[in-house]
């Protein structure tokens, strides 16, 4: 890639201003924008790096009952909102699909937040968005069913945009009359610490005497704040920590968790992986933990590593893409991005620790989205998506077709009547133009195949065994 001319990086800038950025999130695209200029192009080469082989682990942490309640109340939710889940044929956020039992995300975040409310007398601990421009209007008409969930705080803060780049060796900022909105991506999840500084709400947060902050992705409702997690934190001084949980085949594509030699611990995303080093990104024998994108700082501490220009030192990703992602023939265009956790090589002192795999629950496809509606999952009444105990400790797996079910509209057409009993499946496989009637069951692992150009019903109270 070609260094970025002086009119170019200038160019860039002055377009971001002209938007209204915060002075914060001028200064890290700045930095961005430098790096790239310095051919730094984020990769962290496997030779670099050393595996990740003991954790502190979650599940054998004790809640200390005197220090909870207090803990409780100094520490805010922020959910990362900003996805308008367009890979599932979503228009707007994907928070306020409904996922189980007739509840969004969102509606069951409310009810996770109001349970710990309850269970520790009263606390205040409020929930915090971290929107974008299109998530921001339909997400804050959500909440308003749901008054003082935010306490005193604003319910939520804007995440900035950036220009896309002209990937011809100018780096020119895009332009794209048809549709101007097209100019600009998301800077990634690491724009959460410009946007905290630029917003206000950083300093809202510690003025209202908040001390702590629990960050994960909306979409992921199995990241419920651990009152255990929370103790061993405040306990341990620790300035920031990811929780990571256990690679298996099917997360050798997610980011990882690895050491540098002078023992600093960071994140490695597949972004920034050279092409000769992806056998070893994908070694989850070697690379063992991977990133659930669940994150904890003390907000103390976060403010004193952002003073002065707003900047956390970041690992810049560098996306290649086309300027309208649904013509692969626009513009190619550069993207930079950089992840939250990828904090964890920047404030001194971070820690990662080992959690469960039912803390990682996100809805990424309409292949997730069936699971969680299904009988495989239970909601409980404090919010708790557990995997039925009749699943035996195991989640089935669910592979649709992607030319039938990839988008919502046609997932939700095929399964009109429900999902299917997935509670006694191993995997359900759907080929082919396939619906699904009502109180259909699944037992093992099960293949359902529509000819070509066929469409096949199954009809409603079938059982389907492998």
């Amino acid at each position: 890639m070609a260094a970025m001319s002086e009119e170019a990086t200038a160019a860039a800038i002055a377009k971001l201003e002209a938007d209204g950025a915060a002075a914060a999130t001028v200064a890290s695209f700045a930095a961005q924008l430098a790096r790239l200029d310095a051919g730094d192009l984020g990769m962290l080469p496997e030779s670099e790096l050393e595996p990740v082989t003991e954790l502190p682990d979650a599940e054998q942490l004790e809640v200390d009952r005197d220090a909870i309640a207090a803990l409780i109340g100094q520490t805010v939710v922020i959910k990362l909102n900003g996805g308008l889940g367009t890979s599932m044929g979503l228009a707007g956020p994907k928070s306020l699909l409904e996922v189980k039992d007739g509840l969004s995300f969102l509606d069951i975040t409310a009810r996770q937040i109001g349970a710990l409310r309850a269970e520790h007398k009263g606390a205040r601990l409020p929930l915090v968005l971290l929107n974008s421009f299109r998530t921001r209007e339909p997400s804050l008409r959500a909440l308003e069913a749901y008054p003082q969930l935010s306490a005193e705080l604003a319910p939520d803060f804007l995440q900035g945009r950036v220009p896309k780049l002209v990937d011809d060796g100018s780096l020119i900022p895009a332009a794209w009359p048809a549709d101007p909105e097209l100019e600009w991506s998301p800077p990634g999840h690491g724009d959460i610490y410009p946007s905290l500084v630029g917003s206000g709400m950083l300093d809202a947060m510690l003025a209202a005497g908040y001390r702590y902050a629990f960050v994960a992705n909306a979409d992921n409702l199995g990241a419920v704040l651990d009152p255990a997690i929370l103790c061993w934190i405040a306990a341990e001084r620790a300035p920031f920590v990811i929780e990571v949980a256990d690679r298996t085949a099917a997360d050798r594509k997610g980011g990882h968790l690895a050491r540098r030699a002078d023992g600093t611990l960071l994140l490695r995303e597949i972004a920034q992986t050279p092409e000769d080093d992806l056998d070893a990104f994908a070694d989850t024998e070697r690379h063992r933990f991977f990133n659930t994108n669940s994150i904890w700082f003390d907000l103390q501490a976060l403010s004193a590593a952002l003073a002065g220009d707003g900047v956390i030192d970041l690992p810049m990703i560098v996306n290649r893409k086309t300027l309208d992602p649904s013509d692969p023939t626009s513009t190619a265009v550069v993207q930079l991005e950089s992840a939250i956790g990828a904090a964890i090589a920047a404030i001194p002192g971070a820690r990662a620790i080992r959690v469960g795999r039912a803390r990682f629950v996100p809805v990424k496809t309409t292949d997730d989205l069936l699971l969680l509606r299904s009988d495989a999952y239970e909601l409980t009444d404090d919010g708790h998506l557990a995997l039925a105990p009749a699943c035996g400790g195991r989640a089935p797996l669910a592979e649709l077709d992607g030319d039938y079910f990839r988008m919502i509209d046609g997932f939700e057409a095929r399964f009109a009547q429900g999902a299917p009993s997935l509670v006694a499946a191993e995997c359900l496989t759907v080929k082919g133009d396939v619906s699904f009637g009502a109180g259909v069951k699944v037992s093992g692992a099960v293949t359902v195949e529509a000819g070509a150009g066929e469409r096949l019903r199954i009809e409603d109270g079938t059982v389907l065994s492998g």
